[in-house]
């Protein structure tokens, strides 16, 4: 996600670090390509005027004079800018004092809203609550029956009314089947349109003024950039949004609608959709969307990632292995299997500080499929290569190996560099969680300081 975006962004500054002093122009050159960067990743002119405007005022004077390192001083203005224009800080589900909390989801057809209303049902599952999914879409065709198959795949009951052709019924109804069934949460996929309509609003407004929901939710696609920013202006001037969702971000390459849709509308983006599976949708962080724009990781998110899919005995081996550096080719062939659970590898190597960089990531790709592969390397490895490999594996191996797993020596090559990768990763992870542990916070990030 932001790939093009970020690269644009981490070469301007690489440019800026490589001088020792920063004069005027050298900001306002940076600027420049700060400017290019966003307008090209299709964020709104408007946004790029202020934000480029807010960073010339701060950046260029007698505190850019005063610091120690005008690079980072530089940098560390541009994160916190980029931190506020996306929010400042992570923005949560309106929930009812007295349940059930009912969240209206809203959106055009195509931008992902069924799918993600599963999603979230999902989210809020894991965070100890009770949904129940209503199918309040009976204008797109097989609408419910979709709702019906995310709902049995993840085990969450779902609200239909076979006969009702009203929307509204069905809201209603369902907000009483929750209270009869003892779930604290009601979570109503809406219809859409392909495009915005009085007819759908009239019926978004029915249903706000019957059911009165806690939380109304825009989903919207990332990708369509500027359009999504519309849609939630349009949306929002109609219904009042509480929040949005952005779908598909983990292709949106540029960004424009997330560094938009907050100024433009002033609406938080509480949700972002990072992948097709059901448990790929994060609540949105701007401060560690903003690290991960720049490069810097996001460490934050990776730790929970791991405490969410790793059970305790699981990382109390793994961590003894790592600090004992008895960590083998064998544990990162069950690592490999559990990372899979985190997301794509390059994905996850982009949480880390200092591996964030775009381009150091693009040969880092890792198909499930490859895993038959890696697998077939390992196993034809002796004990003693599996153990220890930087120090025993030598080229006369290596061809060996390839010859044993039917792969070539490349191959065997990029499996020892993964293998590389994600004991560097697992090692940062472990000493980020001591520093979380010792000092209750997260220590201060180095390209900031």
């Amino acid at each position: 996600m932001f790939a093009s975006l970020a690269e644009r962004l981490q070469e301007t500054f690489k440019k800026l670090k490589g001088k020792g002093r920063l004069t005027e122009s050298d900001v306002n050159e940076a600027l420049r390509e700060v400017r290019l960067a966003l307008l090209e990743a299709d964020v709104n002119f408007k946004v790029v005027k202020d934000f480029i405007t807010k960073i010339k005022e701060r950046a260029v004077g007698q505190e850019l004079l005063a610091s120690l390192n005008p690079a980072q001083h530089v940098i560390k203005i541009v994160h916190e800018e980029l931190t506020a224009l996306m929010g400042g800080a992570n923005s949560k589900i309106n929930l009812a004092s007295k349940p059930p909390t009912i969240i209206m989801m809203v959106g055009l057809n195509g931008a992902g809203k069924t799918t993600t209303t599963a999603k979230l049902a999902n989210l809020l599952r894991k965070q100890g609550r009770r949904p129940l999914l209503a199918a309040a879409d009976t204008y797109r065709p097989a609408a419910v029956k979709q709702l019906e198959v995310l709902g049995s795949q993840l085990g969450i009951p779902v609200f239909t009314m076979a006969d009702q052709k009203d929307p509204v019924v069905i809201g209603k109804t369902s907000v009483d089947s929750a209270l009869t069934s003892d779930r604290d949460v009601v979570i109503i996929d809406t219809a859409g349109r392909q495009e915005v309509n009085e007819e759908l609003m009239a019926e978004l407004e029915n249903m706000k003024e019957a059911i009165k929901p806690h939380e109304i939710l825009l989903v919207v696609d990332a990708m369509t950039g500027q359009a999504a920013v519309n849609v939630a202006e349009t949306f929002d001037s109609t219904l009042g949004l509480d929040g949005i969702a952005l779908t598909k971000l983990d292709g949106d390459t540029r960004g424009g609608a997330a560094l938009s849709v907050r100024s433009v509308t002033g609406k938080p983006i509480k949700f972002i959709g990072v992948g097709e599976k059901l448990d790929a949708l994060e609540a949105f962080h701007p401060e560690r969307m903003a690290e991960r724009i720049l490069g810097m990781g996001d460490m934050l998110t990776l730790i929970e990632k791991a405490q969410e899919n790793f059970n305790a005995d699981q990382m109390a081996s793994m961590q003894k292995k790592i600090r004992s550096m008895e960590f083998t080719l064998d544990d990162f062939m069950d690592q490999m299997n559990q990372v899979k659970k985190l997301g794509p590898l390059e994905q996850v190597l982009g949480m880390i500080p200092g591996l964030g960089n775009v381009k150091k990531l693009k040969d880092l790709k890792l198909d499930e499929k490859e895993l038959v592969f890696i697998e077939a390397i390992i196993k034809s490895m002796t004990a003693a290569e599996r153990n220890d490999p930087e120090r025993v594996i030598n080229g006369s191996r290596k061809r060996r190996i390839a010859h044993g797993s039917g792969t070539t020596v490349q191959e065997v090559n990029r499996l020892l560099k993964q293998f590389g990768q994600t004991k560097k990763m697992m090692k940062q992870l472990l000493d980020m969680e001591k520093s979380l542990k010792k000092g209750g916070k997260m220590p201060k990030n180095p390209f900031l300081n």
